[in-house]
């Protein structure tokens, strides 16, 4: 579907907001900001950000990029014959060699990922996020395996790949405080995917086969 003027140019201010927003939040804090001064260094009304921006931390981590439904709609559009465990790690590297902007790798999130672990409502944000996910994860595995009600094996395999995705932006994380680059860190996140998956039983790396 072809993006019209109107929707490209909405697309538009809501990025503009929330550059301007963050680095805001790198120069002074993410606490230290008000809405009302991201409007202005914006050059927009604040009433205008609202309408982008329900939450101020939503100026950070977007709804519709930092998804509680991340997990499942990797799993849910998965190909027919990959498992969900399977889906979940070749989209992990996808992402890893196309460098995407959603794992934090680019130049200058270093900057970006202090402030944020110095914000106590981001970091709450991010950990009922990481929960979200799982849920969400667990429910999609629980009824496309057909799993009853009292069977834990959707929620153990959720877990496990909740586990693992987080692990991989921690590492992110602690990479970039260490200093290390984009492709340092690629390398790395890499090869921290090779020895979960040869770590991983043939039970977990074969539950949830999409079908033909």
């Amino acid at each position: 579907m072809v993006e019209g003027l109107r929707e490209r140019k909405k697309r538009q201010t809501q990025q503009r907001i929330s550059e301007v927003a963050t680095s805001l939040f790198v120069e002074r804090g993410f606490e230290h900001v008000t809405i009302a001064e991201v409007a202005a260094a914006a050059e927009v009304s604040v009433n205008t950000v609202y309408n982008y921006f329900q939450a101020k931390e939503d100026l950070v981590l977007a709804p519709d990029q930092a998804s509680a439904q991340r997990l499942a709609d990797i799993v849910r559009h998965r190909r027919p014959g990959e498992s969900a465990t399977r889906a979940v790690l070749a989209h992990l590297r996808d992402e890893v060699h196309r460098r995407d902007r959603r794992l934090g790798l680019t130049e200058g999130f270093g900057r970006v990922y202090e402030m944020m672990r110095a914000a106590p409502t981001l970091t709450a944000r991010l950990e009922e996020l990481g929960r979200q996910m799982t849920d969400a994860l667990a429910v999609v595995l629980a009824e496309e395996t057909g799993a009853e009600p009292d069977d834990p094996m959707p929620r153990v395999v959720a877990a496990q790949l909740g586990s693992l995705h987080s692990l991989v932006f921690a590492d992110i994380g602690n990479l970039t405080t260490a200093g290390a680059g984009p492709d340092e860190i690629a390398k790395a996140l890499l090869k921290l995917l090779d020895v979960t998956e040869d770590l991983l039983s043939e039970r977990l790396l074969s539950y949830a086969v999409r079908r033909d």
